[in-house]
């Protein structure tokens, strides 16, 4: 048991899980957060609080930002949105079927030539950019580094909203994309429409995977459509199934009308355990 708090590099962008060590930053404060390239300066989106977990794990706060801090936050974000306009003007120039995403930028901390921009790109294909990187290198005096993203990682490098009105999940909480596949699609009986079970990305929606076990288990043990079941409303057979409620609904054979029964209620199974167990049922 510990404690932690949440910050955010980017207004409602992911949020980061750090221990506040001892330190107790309210909600829209400035705080140091320790990375590869030194510490960064992040907004608390959640003060700290005690939490049942484990935190021995998490990266520790390292302090509240200061005037010097934020002074070199606001010279990064300048030196960022300068790449961003430069590397635009000469993709143009270079005529390149290429679209910038993001931008990284890395100061030196001695003042020197050490500092480094990073260009996240999508293309089609693969681009020889190599007189680009010169132009660039040349134009902004630091060492560059163009990156061409996929389809996912670009829509969870610049954020969005998905067709749920919910900010995108990659870029929130998804910490990697795991498989997703078109039978998860019809395993949930969805509309095989690509705009109707695609994401921002263009791929498919990852929240297609969150479901499927539970439609799997369902489809396990479910009675598959028209097949004859008992319920306690008489006898029928099967027409649709409700995953999420765990219901079947039935047609029944008496007057023709539709009910809807709890799973358990018309599996084989659990009425044979009834039987024996609760003959008064």
């Amino acid at each position: 048991m510990g404690m932690l708090c949440a910050v955010s590099f980017n207004r409602y962008g992911r949020l980061y899980y750090l221990d506040p060590a001892g330190f107790t930053p309210a909600v829209g404060d400035r705080v140091l957060v320790p990375t590869d390239d030194g510490p960064e300066v992040a907004e608390c989106v959640w003060a700290p609080q005690w939490v049942e977990e484990d935190t021995s794990g998490f990266p520790k706060v390292a302090g509240l930002a200061v005037d010097t801090d934020l002074h070199r936050d606001e010279t990064l974000r300048k030196r960022k949105a300068e790449a961003k306009v430069a590397a635009k003007k000469l993709i143009k120039s270079h005529n390149l079927p290429m679209k910038v995403v993001a931008v990284d930028h890395v100061l030196d901390p001695t003042g020197g030539n050490s500092a480094r921009t990073t260009i996240y790109f999508t293309a089609p294909n693969r681009v020889d950019f190599r007189s680009l990187v010169r132009d660039l290198g040349a134009t902004l005096h630091c060492r560059v580094e163009l990156r061409q993203l996929s389809a996912r990682d670009s829509a969870r490098v610049q954020g969005g909203i998905g067709s749920c009105g919910r900010d995108l999940c990659c870029a929130t909480f998804l910490t990697d994309f795991e498989p997703v596949t078109i039978r998860m699609a019809k395993d949930q009986d969805l509309p095989l429409n690509p705009l109707r079970i695609s994401g921002a990305c263009g791929r498919l929606m990852c929240c297609l995977k969150y479901e499927h076990p539970l439609y799997q288990t369902f489809q396990a043990s479910a009675p598959a459509l028209g097949s004859r079941v008992t319920t306690p409303e008489g006898d029928g057979r099967v027409v649709a199934h409700s995953v999420p409620k765990d219901a079947v609904v039935v047609r029944l054979d008496a007057d023709g009308s539709r009910c809807s029964c709890s799973r358990a209620s018309v599996c084989a199974p659990r009425q044979a355990h009834d039987a024996q167990y609760n003959p008064e049922i």
